[in-house]
């Protein structure tokens, strides 16, 4: 990941971009657990097409999170915190990046091959990328699921982590990404 010269605070739009895929993941995984454990219907149909519209979303987000990381970077890490700290922050990130990237590409794939739609909030739907093939869907939608809860546990130790800066080391790392009006600079 790429790093620029400040070292107080992440520009604004990675704030933005931030907190826009926290929220759109943290509703996206109840999401998902509920949908696979309602009953058939319209309340099970109306989920799936939340979960699906929310991927759509994260993968542009995050996208736009990455095209954002490489033009202004981040701030350099705190030098105080110690190396395997930076180095497990930098794996926790990175897998963030990366899994936040490829789990709406195989979701999408996988809806494609199991000849589902992908819809977009009502507004529209992608179109399929690939022929029916159930088979590969179901490889594709397990996957998914394992990848979801792999998320999940990063997700789990980054806000952890968070956490710990704030309350238990009382420095600023938490306070870098906040906006100014939740008390970050």
């Amino acid at each position: 990941m790429t790093y620029g010269t400040r070292t107080d605070h992440y520009p604004a739009t990675s704030k933005w971009l931030h907190w826009l895929v926290a929220i759109c993941v943290l509703t996206t995984a109840p999401v998902a657990i509920a949908m696979v454990n309602v009953g058939k219907g319209p309340t099970q149909d109306m989920l799936y097409n939340f979960h699906k519209s929310l991927g759509v979303l994260i993968l542009i987000l995050m996208l736009l999170r990455l095209i954002n990381r490489l033009v202004v970077g981040a701030p350099i890490p705190d030098p105080d915190i110690e190396p395997w700290q930076k180095t497990v922050s930098s794996i926790v990130h990175t897998s963030l990046y990366v899994l936040l990237l490829a789990m709406p590409v195989v979701g999408y794939i996988a809806n494609s091959v199991y000849g589902a739609a992908t819809p977009f909030f009502g507004l529209f739907e992608l179109p399929p990328i690939a022929s029916k093939n159930e088979e590969l869907a179901k490889q594709l939608f397990a996957i998914h699921s394992w990848v979801g809860w792999l998320v999940i546990a990063i997700v789990l130790t980054h806000v952890s982590a968070a956490l710990y800066h704030y309350f238990i080391r009382r420095d600023n790392v938490l306070q870098r990404m906040l906006p100014r009006a939740l008390g970050g600079f």
